[in-house]
């Protein structure tokens, strides 16, 4: 009668339980490295300047740069260009959002030194022609991601 029912329904919480408590994991994990993509895809999708190229590019999920725990989203390509810094940042002015989106430096080595994690670099990265390399780069944003709050505060890797 209604042991049986409540026993089973019991069963059937436990196990939903257990499975969201490995599921939740996997997809923070996922949706943040989505995130992460997806902002170094808009700097890919963007129309280039006239004789520019994407080399390489790179997408980071985690704590890149500055002190205390919070996600960071970080997109970046490596461009070859004959254009200047000023140039290119009058090119892309048009496309940027906010204050972290779209920022242009030079590129002098393959390390990524506009982020504190030194170990992240450009593979395709050439010595001979580092004159003509800039890194275009944006930081990515949960809040429009379902379970936002929840990707930001409980991925391992922003803290």
């Amino acid at each position: 009668g209604k042991v049986k029912v409540m026993k089973k329904v019991l069963k059937i919480i436990v196990l939903l339980i257990i499975l969201l408590l490995i599921l939740l994991p996997i997809y923070i994990l996922f949706m943040n490295n989505i995130i992460a993509y997806n902002t170094k895809r808009k700097l890919e999708k963007t129309e280039l300047p006239e004789n520019t190229a994407i080399i390489d590019s790179i997408s980071i999920a985690g704590k890149v740069t500055g002190n205390g725990n919070g996600m960071q989203y970080f997109g970046a390509i490596l461009i070859k260009t004959d254009l200047s810094e000023n140039e290119l940042n009058q090119y892309y002015k048009r496309h940027r959002e906010n204050d972290w989106s779209f920022i242009i430096h030079k590129q002098n080595s393959s390390k990524i030194d506009v982020i504190d994690c030194l170990h992240y670099e450009f593979k395709k990265y050439n010595d001979n022609e580092k004159d003509k390399y800039y890194i275009i780069y944006s930081f990515g944003s949960a809040k429009n991601v379902f379970l936002g709050d929840i990707l930001e505060e409980f991925d391992i890797r922003g803290h």
